[in-house]
């Protein structure tokens, strides 16, 4: 299959949503004497994807009226469009298949993976949460998770994700909503907030939704959570933080505005990390559909349009992105065996890029060359060179 990682996940403008003004109108922090409320709430949450279902739903859970406005006729957001597989460390899950793993191994994965360029307490923090989030889904939500034991996910040192029966954001967006239903948490799509609330402290008092006929209703709260993902489909955002992405198609959800940013900054908070990003070097050029990173943890390999590797494909799915890019006609093809097809099976993406035609099977390289245009001779030498460094009779030179 060909593959462009053009279509970054994180970082460019969404054209639909630029043209047709659905996203025109600044966000903004407004004084608080402004507000009009129609009636008021103790939790509002915007946001409806998976972070905003699981905070609306813990507030439930913990006794809390809550209210989670969603921009979009139905909640999707970037979760639904993901594998929805969750890391937890030292979870039940693990320990029934015998893995020992420790939130303090999990930070260090974290900590390694991203060149210790983050805040290690944070990253700790999240980690010892890690394991009572997955449990609260399976036990208390009622969301089916297992642990993913078919492949180790890169980075991390032992199988620590869990994952629903199909392996799909979508399974789990549905396993939440029905979750949010049952506790009672109330949700009010097509309400894109445009606007907060605030007195002369900062203090948030409410906000302001704007609904499909331009009508607008102005909502207090007690307590506001912003679950509104990042800033992927604002093209202004991208180019001001990271430019070296401003050219790359846009492959995640339009909602991505980057409000949350937006008007925390207005309140004055501080931003960290702004300029990271994750890009995938396994989306399917001219199908939108991602062939998932299993398929070169265990084997697969990638080459350019010339027959050659041109990376340690296993270092990561954003990092080989950009040596994608970097590739003639910025693409590449990946070429794995009859194996690897049938492991990768078991996620729901694969199956959809089957059924769409994204891949494709050849009995020889030859054939294989012939459907992807490369020099034979080439991709003769590269696999040979492949099947030599799984014998353990070369070094990879990358």
């Amino acid at each position: 299959m060909e593959l462009s990682p053009r279509h970054v996940q994180t970082e460019v403008r969404n054209d639909n949503a630029t043209a047709s003004g659905a996203y025109d109108e600044p966000m903004s922090v407004l004084p608080a004497g402004e507000a009009h409320f129609n009636w008021s709430i103790p939790v509002a949450v915007v946001g409806a994807g998976g972070c905003g279902l699981c905070a609306g739903l813990a507030a439930r859970q913990a006794g809390a009226e809550v209210l989670i406005l969603e921009r979009d006729a139905a909640p999707i957001g970037t979760t639904g469009m993901s594998t929805g597989l969750i890391p937890g460390a030292d979870t039940r899950m693990q320990r029934e298949k015998g893995i020992e793993d420790s939130p303090e191994l999990f930070a260090e994965d974290v900590l390694a993976k991203a060149k210790r360029q983050t805040d290690a307490d944070v990253v700790l923090a999240l980690a010892r949460e890690s394991a009572r989030t997955v449990e609260w889904l399976a036990d208390e939500c009622g969301v089916a998770l297992s642990l993913v034991d078919s492949f180790l996910y890169t980075g991390h040192s032992v199988k620590r994700m869990h994952g629903s029966p199909n392996r799909t954001g979508a399974e789990l967006m549905g396993s939440l909503l029905d979750a949010c239903t049952d506790a009672g948490a109330d949700l009010l799509t097509d309400a894109r907030v445009s606007h907060l609330f605030a007195d002369a402290d900062g203090r948030i008092s409410g906000l302001r939704c704007v609904r499909p006929d331009g009508s607008t209703e102005d909502l207090g709260c007690e307590a506001l959570i912003l679950a509104c993902c990042g800033f992927a489909g604002n093209q202004d955002m991208v180019s001001e933080y990271i430019p070296e992405l401003r050219h790359a198609e846009f492959f995640g959800h339009p909602g991505n505005q980057g409000e949350a940013i937006q008007w925390g900054r207005e309140l004055g908070a501080a931003i960290a990390d702004i300029r990271s990003y994750q890009g995938h070097g396994g989306l399917a050029k001219g199908y939108g559909v991602p062939i998932l990173w299993p398929v070169i943890l265990e084997g697969g390999i990638q080459v350019n349009l010339e027959g050659r590797r041109f990376s340690d494909e296993s270092l990561g799915y954003s990092e080989q992105a950009m040596e994608v890019l970097a590739q003639p006609e910025h693409v590449a093809v990946t070429v794995y065996d009859q194996r690897l097809h049938e492991l990768m099976h078991e996620f729901n993406d694969y199956r959809e890029a089957i059924t769409a035609g994204a891949v494709r099977e050849a009995s020889t390289p030859g054939e294989l060359a012939e459907l992807f245009g490369l020099p034979a001779g080439a991709l003769d030498e590269t696999l040979a060179e492949t099947a030599a460094l799984t014998r353990g009779e070369a070094s990879d030179s990358f």
